[in-house]
């Protein structure tokens, strides 16, 4: 029995080795018959074989007549300064077929040289003009940021998203939307935008997607695309399906979406849509805080105005305040920051919520963790809380929510902000 399972093992192996050459074998074959079918190669080798038969020419018709042909490298010498259009001149040939055969080589030389410079001035062109209508694939590019969607005044936008985020580089934003190539070629020609890549599709097509290497995005940001003739329904029901398709290709990335109707909301915090955008709502607020006759929508204007450094700002609590409470973390503060509450729920949410479903279940407890689920399915991305009490407990993944006014040196002695006074003597004048 020992004996023939050693028979059997060898004959396994033996078996493996022979395949594992026929599959080596088969992959050269197949390699070889793919070169060969190639008309380039086919070309190439034409070529090759026409040059080297006018050197075997030039070297029998000349090492007899000229003294300057000895050896065939000086015919492979002169045939190669001849059809690269150099010409020396230190060797010539004497005979007329070593002569007919120079000029056969330098016309096979000029032809040849500039069938290829035409083939690569073609190819550069044809990858510029892909680039320029947003017809690329992009590979080589990671931790870059997606912004999906065009609606107008999107120069506008663009431009507060870049000094929103200065720590971007052009080179790591890319532009994915189908708007009209005229409204495109506002943004390809200014100069502020020079650098940023455009990609021309649907964004809610996954292959659209992978063309601008979703898989290694770092953010997206999907506006409600006015690109086409949509309704207002199909704008947000467009916007959900984009952030499904996202969070299907690369569920770690953070997604921030703007929708036009708030019953969409819904959908998109089951999606794990990191950020929602109610634009309508937005502006609502805003009339009706004008209607209250208290400047409340002037107040809000600064806090949330990307020109200027003052207002509302985000910012990150040190690891060694989490668990502590909003008390210590207060009172560590120092500067002109104005702490005024928490964003709990930070970061991508699909990580957050699969964080909190590992913590929930950690207990042995049946009751602790049902209720550690039901409090999951409560969980809200990016959750401001305004004003904790001072026993609040900082958690895992929290920022600080500041208010930031100018400093001292941007005042007068009375108090007027130096920019208002400023502006007022200019009107003045």
């Amino acid at each position: 029995m020992a004996r023939m399972k050693k028979l059997r093992k060898k004959n396994i192996e033996q078996t493996k080795f022979l395949y594992k050459e026929q599959t080596v074998f088969s992959k050269i074959l197949n390699f070889f018959s793919r070169l060969f079918s190639d008309y380039v190669f086919k070309a190439v080798l034409a070529l090759i074989v026409v040059f080297f038969a006018l050197i075997f020419v030039i070297f029998i018709s000349e090492q007899h007549s000229n003294s300057r042909v000895n050896t065939f490298f000086d015919a492979f010498w002169y045939s190669l300064v001849t059809i690269t259009t150099v010409g020396y001149g230190d060797i010539t040939p004497a005979t007329f077929i070593g002569r007919f055969a120079g000029i056969i080589l330098l016309l096979f030389g000029v032809i040849t040289f500039a069938g290829i410079s035409g083939k690569v001035a073609s190819v550069l062109f044809d990858m510029q003009r892909k680039k320029d209508r947003g017809f690329i694939r992009l590979k080589k590019i990671k931790h870059h940021f997606l912004i999906c969607g065009w609606k107008p005044n999107f120069d506008k936008i663009l431009s507060g998203i870049l000094l929103t985020n200065p720590d971007i580089p052009l080179d790591h934003i890319v532009l994915i939307n189908t708007a009209d190539p005229q409204n495109m070629e506002v943004i390809k020609t200014d100069k502020r935008f020079k650098g940023i890549t455009y990609i021309f599709g649907d964004h809610t097509d996954e292959e659209t997607l992978k063309r601008a290497n979703i898989e290694l995005a770092e953010r997206v940001l999907i506006l409600a695309d006015y690109s086409q003739n949509f309704s207002d329904m199909e704008i947000d029901s467009r916007t959900v399906l984009a952030v499904l398709t996202i969070g299907n290709l690369n569920p770690n990335i953070y997604t921030a979406a703007e929708i036009i109707d708030t019953k969409f909301e819904r959908h998109l915090s089951v999606a794990n849509c990191d950020e929602v955008i109610l634009t309508t709502d937005y502006e609502r607020s805003f009339i009706v805080s004008a209607s209250s006759g208290t400047g409340l929508s002037h107040v809000l204007y600064e806090l949330i105005n990307e020109s200027t450094e003052d207002g509302l700002v985000i910012s990150d609590i040190d690891k060694s305040f989490i668990g502590k409470s909003y008390r210590e973390y207060r009172r560590s503060l120092t500067g002109g920051r104005v702490l005024i509450g928490i964003l709990e729920n930070t970061g991508n949410f699909y990580n957050r919520r699969r964080e909190a479903l590992s913590e929930a279940q950690r207990t042995t407890n049946i009751k602790e963790v049902v209720s550690n689920l039901k409090r999951l399915k409560t969980l809200k991305s990016n959750l401001p809380v305004l004003t904790p009490p001072d026993e609040y407990i900082i958690k895992a993944n929290s920022r600080g929510i500041f208010v930031v006014g100018r400093k001292r040196n941007e005042f007068t002695s009375d108090g007027s902000a130096l920019n208002q006074v400023i502006e007022d003597e200019e009107d003045g004048n």
